[in-house]
């Protein structure tokens, strides 16, 4: 188990989170440029190492009634890509004008890696398209193709 120090030097390595501390020398971490209400990412990190991260918009975590994943027993890494992905998700559906331009009505996914690297998957005319930024990189015939792809990538849903 990470201890408080090493859970806060981990934390406060993304430099889009602000500090705020709250009773019993616990600490919040909220994400101001989130798109939703929910701004904290980090939710009562405790000096004994017990904490949360908001995981509310991924699919690929356990969470509580208030979409929050303990983080006492996670590892840097795993505390670290938690966290790149739940920030990715409070600021995942924030669209250029040219992406907005792009997507226009269409059903639109995001997909997240480990480099914090986005890519769109757009319904587009029968067929499923795969942008990076304003480039089209892949087209698929099935949203499982499209899917499979993104995964042998390392990709995620945001």
């Amino acid at each position: 188990m990470l201890t408080f120090e090493q859970k806060l030097a981990i934390i406060e390595s993304f430099p889009e989170l602000e500090r705020v501390n709250v009773s019993l020398g616990r600490v919040n971490y909220q994400f101001n440029e989130s798109i939703y209400e929910k701004k904290n990412v980090v939710y009562h990190l405790h000096p004994n190492g017990n904490g949360f991260v908001y995981a509310g918009k991924l699919t690929n975590y356990q969470t509580d009634q208030k979409g929050l994943v303990n983080i006492r027993d996670y590892s840097a890494e795993e505390l670290k890509q938690l966290i790149k992905e739940s920030i990715a998700s409070l600021s995942a559906n924030k669209k250029t004008v040219a992406e907005a331009a792009i997507i226009g009505e269409n059903q639109e996914e995001r997909w997240v890696n480990d480099a914090n690297e986005v890519l769109m998957l757009i319904l587009e005319e029968e067929v499923w398209n795969i942008y990076f930024g304003l480039n089209l990189e892949e087209t698929f015939d099935t949203l499982e193709e499209a899917e499979a792809f993104l995964m042998e990538e390392g990709f995620k849903r945001a």
